[in-house]
């Protein structure tokens, strides 16, 4: 079975250089699948495409020496050049996700195949009326947010006005009701906004700074998924 069909998104790290404070993503990546994260994007708009690959082919032998290949998904954000590269040189990696103004999730589909996994970022504008309506057939998941407002993707939550959204508790539980399909829900989520977001039906958080900014990145990746897992109703 693919792990496609075996998706968790429950603990999600999204990483890329400009994340980390100048520490090298590997072990932070490493921090994150030992304290028990159930998938990994490595996402960057500064770093070149072989840098990427190269990113990749590191998270995909880290998953591989935890012994998670196929367990822990590797996906890659917008970038179907690296995914497919990374591929041909035979680096272990599981899909992609993409945002609206992406590459459409119908090439995506296309080139990498039924066992991959595509996830899609979820429409600022009309949110709601999109999550009901959406053809999801070609898609696992639907990243949506911000909770907060976040340094490391100043764009996060602009609908088409320019003015910026966040979602409280209550949208966030309303979308997962609405959703027919997985939801992971992030954009500056720390500790403290975890008991709530277990609570609200979704099937998963993403961070990126809780971990990648912390003194101590293991300790509260650890302690994320704990605190998740004490909660999830």
């Amino acid at each position: 079975m693919s792990i496609r069909h075996k998706l968790d998104i429950s603990a999600y790290f999204v990483v890329g250089p400009e994340n980390t404070k100048g520490r090298p993503v590997g072990p932070m990546i490493r921090d994150a699948v030992d304290a028990g994260f159930t998938c990994v994007q490595i996402r960057s708009k500064t770093a070149s495409a072989r840098q990427l690959i190269e990113l990749t082919g590191q998270a995909a032998e880290v998953i591989a020496q935890a012994g998670k290949s196929g367990i822990v998904a590797l996906l890659v954000n917008d970038r179907l050049d690296v995914v497919l590269a990374a591929k041909k040189q035979g680096i272990h990696v599981d899909g992609i996700h993409v945002g609206q103004s992406d590459i459409p999730v119908d090439v995506c589909r296309e080139y990498l195949g039924p066992d991959a996994i595509v996830g899609l970022s979820a429409r600022t504008h009309e949110l709601f009326e999109y999550i009901k309506n959406a053809d999801v057939s070609l898609i696992d998941y639907f990243g949506a947010g911000p909770l907060h407002e976040t340094k490391t993707k100043p764009d996060s939550g602009l609908d088409v006005d320019g003015k910026r959204i966040t979602r409280s508790i209550a949208d966030i539980t309303t979308l997962a009701q609405l959703s027919s399909i997985p939801v992971v829900v992030g954009g500056g989520v720390k500790l403290a906004d975890i008991p709530g977001l277990a609570q609200t039906g979704v099937d998963g958080f993403f961070v990126v700074s809780a971990i990648s900014q912390a003194d101590d990145p293991g300790h509260e990746a650890a302690n994320l998924v704990k605190t998740w897992n004490r909660h999830k109703r």
